[in-house]
């Protein structure tokens, strides 16, 4: 699948770009195309950043204006803060990715846009867009670090790409091992005293067997409660101890 291009746009601080290639890594994007860096190309602080992503870097486009840099895509998302007024659609990442993987998927070419870190994108390069992706963030503190922007893109794209992640078969307890384990615990806390009043005693055995069904036990689990019951109630009798349980007295002096 075509992956989108991440463009970073006028971007004030090498060590964000090397932040921004980090994050893109981290799953697996590394299409990055750079618009005009204020400190010039390339900038050793990126380099520093981007800890083992280097390689994004080595291969990041250069370009002079948004126009260039998104001259061969299809569809181009900006990224801001701020509808700005401008008559276009507001997405989610989440939605916007989901989209974005449709147009890829169709044969198109997708460019994302990422504004400087002072004043993000400015309204010439968000009109070029097709939509806006606005981060529902805290609105009385809506500003993100650019890295941090990247990142939730790109996970975003990945997650709407990757397939599901298949969790590991259990074999969960049947029914009548779970009536068995419950007659268990009724046995033991009988024969415990726990059924006090008496009058109390057949609701509490139903909230016993309620908290039962709640847990979706594995027969791991039941064996291991039949187990911890067991173990709790076996009298041990021992040099010094009372078979009662019982303390032991001091001697009498």
């Amino acid at each position: 699948m075509q992956q989108p291009a991440f463009i970073l746009v006028r971007s004030q601080m090498g060590e964000n770009i090397g932040g921004a290639a980090r994050a893109m890594w981290n799953f697996g994007l590394d299409r990055m195309r750079l618009v005009d860096p204020r400190d010039g190309w390339p900038n050793p602080r990126a380099v520093a950043l981007a800890s083992g992503a280097g390689r994004l870097l080595d291969e990041a486009g250069l370009y002079e204006t948004v126009p260039d840099a998104i001259a061969d895509c299809t569809h181009v998302y900006a990224t801001t803060a701020r509808v700005r007024g401008l008559t276009k659609p507001v997405l989610t990442p989440e939605q916007a990715m989901a989209e974005a993987r449709a147009v890829t998927e169709a044969g198109g070419r997708v460019g994302i846009l990422f504004g400087p870190e002072r004043a993000g994108l400015e309204n010439e390069d968000v009109s070029r867009a097709h939509a806006i992706i606005t981060v529902p963030v805290n609105p009385e503190f809506f500003s993100l670090n650019l890295a941090q922007c990247v990142l939730l893109t790109a996970y975003e794209w990945q997650r709407q790409t990757m397939d599901p992640i298949e969790a590991p078969e259990i074999e969960r307890a049947t029914a009548i091992e779970v009536e068995a384990l419950g007659n268990h615990f009724e046995q033991r806390l009988d024969a415990a005293g726990f059924f006090f009043p008496p009058t109390k005693a057949p609701h509490m055995k139903l909230a016993v067997r309620n908290m039962l069904s709640r847990l979706a036990l594995t027969r791991s689990d039941v064996q291991t409660f039949h187990g911890m019951l067991r173990q709790l109630t076996r009298t041990v009798t021992a040099p010094g101890s009372s078979t009662s349980g019982a303390p032991d007295q001091p001697p009498e002096e």
